[in-house]
């Protein structure tokens, strides 16, 4: 959902990796069917293994409680987003997570946008 956001909010300024270190086989489908309500689609999304690569290739990496499973690289940010895991979860259940997933994306591109100027 955060990709789905920051995609639909900031286009091409920002590039988006996502990515997770035990990433399910697909989308959680209530996640595609509660973005889909405010017009974005990520049904063609597919879930990624994190690798170091990537988190080398940002300048920002945000995780949701992935502790000592995510790479550490000096000079990053890492930003830890508390987040209710949506999995298993209905749509109406999903909504109050994306939501939070929205506020959080708005407040990290106005930041990215502030050190950008």
């Amino acid at each position: 959902m955060a990709q789905g956001f920051l995609h639909h909010l900031a286009g091409d300024r920002i590039e988006v990796r996502s990515s997770g270190t035990m990433p399910g086989d697909q989308v959680n489908p209530s996640a595609v069917a509660a973005m889909a309500e405010l017009g974005i689609d990520i049904s063609a999304a597919k879930p990624k293994v994190l690798t170091d690569d990537d988190v080398r290739a940002s300048d920002y990496v945000i995780t949701m409680g992935c502790g000592d499973a995510c790479p550490f690289y000096p000079g990053k940010i890492y930003l830890d987003w508390k987040l209710e895991d949506p999995a298993g979860k209905g749509v109406e259940s999903v909504r109050p997570i994306r939501d939070e997933i929205k506020n959080l994306v708005e407040n990290l591109i106005a930041e990215i946008d502030a050190k950008s100027s």
